[in-house]
């Protein structure tokens, strides 16, 4: 039996030529865009409803830590909890399961809102952390579910046109 003889050089070159425009044929049909992409790969990827989507100017993520840190115009939405955040930056510790969110921070859930310097979310608990700026206050919103309570209109303080006079603290200086 004779061996079987190998592809010569220009049989090989024959096939690159007839094979090349089909290829381009292929890769011109294919859909390129980035929805369609993403798309693709989601479906290969278990749908857990757990996602939390980040979107900031810069992101890294560090495997060693298992931290992700998001800088600049950061927007993070968690629809399982229904929570939707902003912030100058956030830290995401994977391995904790918590979020730090500092600067300006805003988030909102269910219509609750809270606001201040620095937020933490603890992931495992749904518990927020919150502190402010040095010498300010955090502000939070929170809708209450109350039956019995008719809406009103905030009212007004209390003006009082007689203010209660005050005593002086020094004595009045009596001409001579």
């Amino acid at each position: 039996m004779s061996p079987i003889p190998s592809a010569s050089p220009s049989y090989r070159f024959l096939f690159t030529i007839l094979a090349l425009p089909l290829l381009v044929v292929i890769w011109l049909f294919m859909d390129h865009r980035p929805s369609a992409i993403a798309q693709n790969f989601d479906s290969k990827v278990p749908d857990t409803g757990r996602a939390i989507t980040l979107q900031a100017d810069i992101q890294e993520a560090n495997s060693k830590t298992g931290v992700i840190t998001a800088r600049g115009n950061v927007q993070i939405l968690y629809p399982a909890r229904q929570i939707q955040a902003t912030a100058a930056q956030a830290q995401y510790f994977s391995r904790e399961g918590k979020i730090i969110l500092s600067g300006n921070v805003y988030v909102i859930q269910q219509g609750n809102s809270i606001r201040g310097e620095v937020i933490t979310y603890l992931v495992g608990e749904g518990r927020f952390v919150a502190t402010p700026q040095p010498s300010r206050q955090v502000e939070s919103i929170y809708i209450v579910s109350d039956p019995d309570a008719t809406p009103t209109a905030p009212q007004p303080p209390v003006f009082n046109p007689k203010p209660t006079p005050k005593t002086p603290s020094v004595s009045p200086i009596v001409p001579r």
